[in-house]
Parts: structure tokens; sequence; C-alpha cells
């Protein structure tokens, strides 16, 4: 067997994040861009912050990536008593997952990649190639706006560099590697954009992605004609990025969203 049969989808993934990061860096430092402009004036503040922005990303998307986004307890007996210890009773019927056989919390959904059942399941990021969750998700919120801040950061820079006054063939020569990253960057700095954004109004709304999308097919949804797990912009922030305030999803399902404040 070949030696990169061996290599997981995961492993794949993550290394080719980290070429293209530190690959699109590279050649912002390399060309005539305003990041080799402060250089050579001596001016090292900026340049040395950018890379700092560029390792604090690279090492949140490996954060989120490889950390557990919040799996069921796959021990049916020991997860069958925590649950039912926190659920409302004659509130809602617990489900039990016809994979992994453990009861599913509300908000749980069982993803076919991990092949786990997941806490506040979202969704499964494949260029994370991890579930985004209960655990890791405020870190993947945090992840895409550090990102969006670096990859505009490198827009400009690659916009700063591009000389458009040249024979084509120098241009091609001298700039066209600098242009084919502008537009990389481009496209990468809408995708974050359109993700950052929909993800904080769902963070506002407490609700996830897969209720989002949804919401039809999730029983716990259908039963309430507006979102049970809402409790105002406040608290909805407060504890999806602070944990407060705490407590299982089924008493706040139980009790009709608990109050806004």
């Amino acid at each position: 067997m070949a030696p990169w049969a061996l290599l997981s989808p995961g492993v794949l993934v993550r290394t080719g994040h980290t070429v293209l990061t530190w690959g699109i860096t590279l050649v912002l430092f390399l060309h005539d861009t305003a990041l080799r402009q402060w250089e050579e004036q001596g001016e090292l503040f900026l340049p040395l912050t950018f890379l700092l922005l560029v390792l604090g990303s690279l090492l949140l998307y490996l954060a989120v990536s490889l950390m557990d986004p919040g799996y069921v307890n796959i021990q049916p007996q020991e997860e069958a008593k925590e649950e039912q210890t926190a659920m409302v009773p004659q509130a809602i019927a617990l489900r039990r997952c016809r994979y992994c056989m453990v009861l599913q919390p509300l908000r749980a959904r069982h993803c076919s990649e991990c092949r786990r059942c997941v806490r506040r399941y979202d969704h499964h990021c494949p260029w994370m190639e991890n579930c985004v969750g209960e655990r890791n998700h405020p870190l993947f919120v945090a992840y895409l706006a550090l990102q969006l801040v670096v990859l505009l950061w490198g827009l400009y820079l690659a916009w700063s560099g591009l000389r458009f006054f040249q024979p084509w063939g120098l241009w091609l020569r001298s700039s066209g590697l600098l242009f084919v990253t502008f537009l990389l960057l481009s496209l990468f700095s809408m995708v974050a954009g359109l993700l950052l954004a929909s993800h904080i109004y769902l963070v506002a709304s407490n609700t996830t992605t897969w209720e989002f999308l949804s919401s039809h097919r999730i029983a716990y949804l259908r039963q309430r004609p507006d979102n049970p797990f809402d409790r105002g912009l406040t608290r909805n922030l407060a504890h999806f990025f602070c944990g407060w305030p705490s407590g299982p999803w089924e008493t706040l399902w139980a009790g009709g969203g608990g109050g806004r404040g």
C-alpha cells in the first residue's frame, strides 16, 4: 500500500490549509507589496503584526478542527442516567440514536462523517474535517472573525503590489502569481464574510445551522410555534460565549424559552 493511502482525510485537509496559508503569506512578502515596503523602511511593527495574526488564525483553525466538538457519551447506561436526570419529565421523549444506540439530548444529532452524536450539533465542516458543536462552536466563530481580518488585510496587501501599466508579458512574469493570490483572497474573503455573518445571526437567535435549515424535520421544533431556545440577544450571546446562564436544553424547551433579556 502506498504511504499516502495511510493518511486520513483530516490530515490531508489540515496540511493543505497550512501549506496554502503560509504559501499565500510568502507570496505577499516576496512581491513588491506594502509589506515589503514597510520592511525596507525599517517599519517592522505592521509586518510582525500581520505574521502574528496569520499564526493566530492557523492555531485557532487547528484547535477547532482537532478538539472534541461535544460528543455524546457513548456508554448507553451512564448516558441514560445523565440525560434522564436533566430531562424535564413528560416534556419531550428523548430518542435513541439508531447508529450509536445512545439517548440523544435535545439539539444533538448523529454525524455520518464523524460517526458520533454531537451535542448542539451545528454542521460538519469539510474544511475542518470535524463537526462544529457545543464545545468548539464559540472557537469556530472566533476563528472566522480572525480569519476574515487576515484575509481582508492580505487582500489589501496583494492589491498594493499589483502594477497594471506594464507590457503583458512583463506583467505576467512580475505580477501573475500575485494576481492569482489576489483572486484567491477575494474568494476566501467572501466565503469567510458570509459564514461569519450567518453564524452571528444564528448565535444571536440561539439557533444552529442544522435547526435553521431543517426545522420542519425536527420534532422538538415542530411542536413549538417559535424558537423555544431563544432567550433574547443578551442572554443568547452570554450563554454562547460564556456559558451563562447554564442549564439543560430540555428545561429551557419545557419552559417555553425561559424569558428574554
